[in-house]
């Protein structure tokens, strides 16, 4: 059946109108992009074969446009879409914190760390630069490393901080492995940041680890 003759509470476009996009699956998500399926299949059926078969949604929007123009159901047109949506999202987020409004909700932060670092297949070290009224200054990736460790140098976070005139500064590193939780060497490194920055002044609000799921906050856990 397609999709057309569907119920319509039951139909991506109508459910996504009517309840809003969290209410839609992967799947149904995809399939708004696909707009048709395979012969045989509808959108829907399309979309969950290729998280399937080449998925979670994550891997899938991780390929190059190259790659996914290569996989079934989607094409040059489909892929440079999807390429196109996941970029938009990510300038959305840095919109936010880059339009001079304060940084009144640390987890836009923690949402904003993830966009930029969650993808990356080894660790990479990231700093957010704040001034008085918390507004973003600067966002600059300071370290990349292996698949398990980046290094970090806490003179030269001071450095950077103070060239920005930062007063404040929220730091972020991903963990390939999926795995937010906390090593006892990222607990360490962030009281060495905490205690360098602290000399010169300028605040740790936070530091967010980024795996699966939502990222961890340090300064939730009572770590800072």
């Amino acid at each position: 059946m397609h999709i057309r003759h569907w119920p319509a509470a039951e139909r991506p476009r109508e459910k996504l109108l009517t309840r809003g996009a969290s209410a839609l699956s992967d799947a149904e998500l995809l399939a708004i992009f696909l707009g048709s399926g395979l012969r045989g299949r509808d959108a829907v059926q399309t979309a969950r074969e290729l998280l399937q078969g080449h998925g979670p949604l994550r891997a899938l929007l991780e390929r190059s446009p190259a790659a996914l123009a290569d996989l079934p159901g989607l094409g040059p047109a489909r892929a440079c879409q999807l390429s196109a949506a996941l970029e938009l999202g990510q300038r959305y987020l840095a919109a936010a914190l880059e339009r001079g409004q304060a940084l009144t909700d640390p987890a836009a932060a923690g949402r904003y760390f993830a966009q930029r670092l969650r993808h990356r297949r080894c660790e990479v070290f990231a700093v957010l630069f704040l001034d008085t009224r918390h507004r973003a200054l600067a966002f600059e990736e300071l370290s990349t490393g292996t698949v398990d460790s980046a290094e970090v140098h806490p003179r030269e976070v001071v450095r950077k901080a103070l060239g920005h005139n930062a007063v404040a500064v929220i730091v972020g590193h991903n963990h390939p492995s999926g795995n937010p939780e906390p090593s006892a060497a990222d607990r360490a490194i962030t009281e060495r940041l905490r205690q360098a920055l602290a000399l010169v002044d300028i605040r740790l609000l936070d530091h967010f680890v980024i795996g699966d799921g939502p990222p961890l906050s340090l300064a939730a856990r009572g770590w800072l």
